[in-house]
């Protein structure tokens, strides 16, 4: 994190919410709780994405996804294309559907650093209840075809990184998902608690089924601490069985947000979050853009924006005693992601 907490040096890292639309309507998700976007209303304007690498000159790293699956972006690979050629590392989370094995060829070409893939099931069954409208076979299928297409290009890139959101009901499959993607030939598993709670939204507004399922879910409770260790420990010794890379998050209760000091993220400090609309916002964690707005692009340039007062304020209360009420029930803040 920079050491200048008030006016930080302009972030090397941006993500960009490419496209807010999505052809799935995932349990866990805002996208699920709000009308479709279609997606090309959706998609991010290439010359806001363009504007962007001017007013950051110092971006080494750059991040292309958001509440919307990329792969519907009709602007991604344009995208990919003029980060490639500024050296900046880029890459995407991806719910894998689109990506076929024409698409996974030309994303290898293209010099695309990094794809993850979402995958939170070892079989069809509980993984199409949590990716409501997504086929498992498809998707496995799908994900082998991409590390296939690394192979035959003989391309180190992109990293492939399959990501797990663990719950009440599907943590149980963990370990044998180790298993299949130990046979798929990916890089990485990394497994994440839900990313919020959704405390600081009114009961009875908008979020009120997100929060709720939220509270439902989340393995945050004392009461799946050891249910949640034992899954853990297990995957680990499958991980290490596979040759798999394996990251877990915390379990049990989560801690209190900290009260002073070091803050729970430095993402205020060292990158922001563009929404494909161009509102920016302090993190990828929020979901939705009425919790939080740091500033408009369609007013202000981005350096207004990180060098203005609503910025300050955010960083000043994030290292205090009293937190922006957004950042309380998140789980990087939280240190439980």
């Amino acid at each position: 994190m920079s050491t200048d907490l008030d006016d930080p040096p302009l972030p090397a890292h941006l993500q960009l919410e490419v496209t807010s639309a999505c052809n799935l309507r995932c349990v866990m998700c805002l996208v699920r709780y709000r009308p479709p976007v279609n997606k090309i209303a959706g998609a991010m304007r290439p010359d806001l994405f363009h504007r962007l690498l001017r007013e950051v000159p110092g971006l080494t790293r750059l991040t292309l996804q958001g509440l919307g699956e990329p792969l519907l972006s009709p602007y991604l690979m344009e995208m990919i294309e003029a980060a490639v050629a500024r050296r900046i590392a880029v890459g995407f989370n991806s719910n894998g559907t689109l990506l076929t094995r024409r698409r996974a060829a030309d994303l290898v070409a293209s010099g695309v650093d990094w794809l993850h893939v979402s995958l939170d099931g070892a079989g069809p069954r509980v993984y199409e209840a949590v990716r409501d409208g997504a086929d498992f076979g498809a998707v496995v299928t799908n994900l082998a075809g991409l590390v296939a297409a690394k192979r035959a290009a003989g391309s180190a890139t992109p990293y492939v990184r399959v990501v797990f959101v663990a719950m009440r009901d599907n943590v149980a499959e963990l370990p044998e998902l180790v298993r299949l993607l130990g046979r798929t030939g990916v890089d990485e598993l990394h497994v994440q608690n839900l990313s919020h709670s959704f405390s600081d939204t009114d009961p009875a507004g908008g979020y009120d089924d997100i929060r709720r399922f939220t509270a439902s879910q989340a393995l945050w409770s004392e009461s799946d601490e050891d249910r949640a260790a034992a899954v853990f420990e297990t995957a680990r010794t499958v991980a290490r069985e596979q040759g798999i890379r394996l990251r877990l998050p915390s379990v049990g209760s989560a801690p209190a947000p900290p009260s002073s000091g070091p803050p729970g993220c430095s993402w205020p400090w060292d990158a922001a979050y563009v929404t494909s609309g161009g509102v920016v916002q302090p993190c990828c964690m929020v979901m939705g853009d009425d919790r939080v707005s740091l500033g408009a692009l369609d007013v202000n340039t981005f350096p207004e924006i990180w060098y203005g007062d609503a910025y300050r304020e955010f960083r000043r209360r994030l290292i205090g005693d009293d937190p922006p009420p957004v950042c309380r029930g998140c789980s990087l803040y939280r240190r439980t992601f």
